[in-house]
């Protein structure tokens, strides 16, 4: 009789089988909880890659209102020109802002707020900082004497906020050159 209690084997086959069935599920527990903590991850980093190109792509400031010139001795002397955020930009500081100005007989010149290149002559709706916030705009006024811009010569002004994507101004000097000037 203990022969035969020692050959059955019908009980230990049912514990193996029990065994393997709580390690495939302690197996597949880890492999599903590891899957999903990569799939999370990958979608969180996903989001921030797409939330800093539509930053990066999107223009910070824009043009408001018209391009105002005064001219003398038939050629443009200076330019200005009012700007704010656009919808939904973040702050822009205008002492990092580079705008580049260029014709088809001048090569791009940079300039900027801290070496006079241009100025800041008015600022609307806000504080006295030189930094462009939500619902503010500043009159900047660009010389342009210095590129001898005559009647019917193209030119092209470029913001480049220190974020965000630059805004181009492409415009033609009128046939005729007046003291002031509205360029459209």
């Amino acid at each position: 009789m203990w022969n035969k209690l020692i050959k059955d084997e019908k009980g230990f086959t049912g514990l193996e089988a029990a065994i393997v069935l709580v390690a495939f599920v302690v197996v597949a527990a880890v492999f599903s909880y590891v899957m999903l903590g990569a799939g999370f991850y990958t979608t969180q980093k996903s989001q921030e890659v797409v939330h800093t190109g539509v930053m990066q792509a999107s223009s910070s400031v824009e043009l408001s209102g018209d391009l105002v010139a005064t001219g003398e001795n038939d050629t443009l002397k200076d330019l200005n020109l009012f700007i704010q955020l656009t919808s939904g930009g973040s702050s822009v500081d205008v002492n990092k802002t580079l705008i580049v100005f260029s014709s088809p007989t001048e090569a791009p010149t940079e300039l900027t707020l801290i070496n006079s290149g241009y100025s800041i002559t008015t600022k609307y709706n806000g504080n006295t900082d030189d930094i462009l916030d939500k619902f503010e705009k500043f009159e900047l006024k660009i010389p342009v004497n210095t590129y001898d811009i005559g009647p019917n010569e193209e030119f092209q002004i470029e913001i480049k906020p220190p974020q965000g994507a630059s805004y181009t101004i492409h415009r033609q000097a009128p046939p005729s050159i007046d003291a002031i000037m509205v360029l459209v």
